[in-house]
């Protein structure tokens, strides 16, 4: 059995991401800056009305762009997820693999569901770099236990979850089954909150994930206001303080707050002309785990992240080269 250094459970999602404007996001009636889960009927209605305007398909879901970014910095990574035996479902599948992250997804024709659709996701980038996500979850929706690989949970680095699982009853019970095996074996636990829908929304699910605490938390400062109540510093600190070991507080610009053994640490953002905010955070997850896995102190493997993510809200689209991110690496000495 493979040792893996980062195993992660998501959603398997496909996204397709357009440039709008603010009047064009209200036109179509979606929430800025966020998540909303949309049926197919609605699915079909958004994208009827970006019909003839260009977009970009990439791989995507939060924990799979942090996986993907994990392995191209050299880290070995696993990913538990759920596709579709369609064109989208073998896509995806694809770019696991190309991107050298193995998956219960074995084969062309294994693990793909029949008679289903996968998942994907609408990306509306406003020209301030925001991004708004519009979700099909399709078969990902139906991610169960049948998509964990136990002997691989039981020998990884690190378990790390996706927030979003929180919204589907079985995505929940295989990240908590995940977890449990995790534990059992001590292996160090990571978790992302993802977005502030799901604090709304799913907070019952976050706290199950979340347990008894993890070792990483991952979260905005929009999030972390929103999950503590308070929009005052030291009393989201003390409250993050009880959740996990080690808190990655993102706050765009202003850079990344460690807060960790009761102390807090601010490392400066990188400085740089927002096109794309898609995709920062799972970056900033995959290259700070990359980098403690290879024995960086959680402000050394900041600095590093900090870099991917401004790297890729430099851009459009929510995934970096392997070269770029080999070129970063080298950039860090590591």
């Amino acid at each position: 059995m493979k040792n893996y250094a980062l195993y992660a459970i998501g959603n398997a999602l496909v996204d397709t991401e357009y440039e709008v404007t603010d009047a064009k996001l209200q036109t179509m009636g979606v929430s800025k800056g966020h998540m909303t889960l949309v049926g197919a009927p609605a699915r079909a209605h958004l994208l009827a009305q970006l019909d003839g305007q260009h977009s970009r398909q990439t791989g995507g879901g939060s924990a799979g762009n942090t996986v993907v970014a994990f392995a191209q910095f050299g880290g070995s990574a696993y990913y538990s997820c759920r596709v579709a035996d369609d064109a989208l479902g073998k896509f995806y599948a694809d770019d696991l693999r190309s991107n050298g992250v193995d998956t219960n997804l074995h084969h062309p024709t294994e693990g793909l569901v029949c008679g289903a659709t996968t998942g994907s996701c609408l990306v509306l980038v406003t020209p301030d770099a925001e991004r708004t996500m519009c979700t099909f979850l399709g078969t990902t929706a139906e991610l169960d236990a049948k998509a964990l690989n136990l002997p691989a949970i039981a020998t990884a680095g690190v378990y790390y979850m996706e927030g979003y699982l929180a919204a589907s009853p079985t995505g929940l019970a295989a990240a908590l089954e995940g977890r449990a095996h995790a534990v059992a074996h001590q292996v160090p636990l990571a978790l992302t909150l993802s977005d502030v829908s799901m604090i709304n929304f799913c907070r019952l699910g976050l706290d199950a994930l979340l347990g008894k605490g993890v070792d990483y938390l991952f979260c905005n400062e929009e999030e972390a206001q929103v999950w503590c109540g308070s929009a005052d510093e030291t009393a989201i600190a003390k409250t993050l303080s009880g959740l996990a070991k080690t808190i990655c507080l993102t706050r765009g610009a202003k850079g990344t707050r460690i807060i960790e053994a009761g102390q807090t640490v601010d490392v400066p953002a990188v400085a740089i002309t927002a096109l794309d905010a898609n995709g920062a955070g799972d970056m900033f997850a995959g290259a700070f785990l990359y980098g403690v896995s290879r024995g960086m102190a959680a402000t050394q493997a900041t600095k590093l992240a900090n870099k991917a993510a401004a790297a890729v809200v430099s851009q459009y689209g929510n995934r970096l080269t392997t070269a770029r991110v080999q070129a970063l690496l080298a950039e860090a000495s590591v």
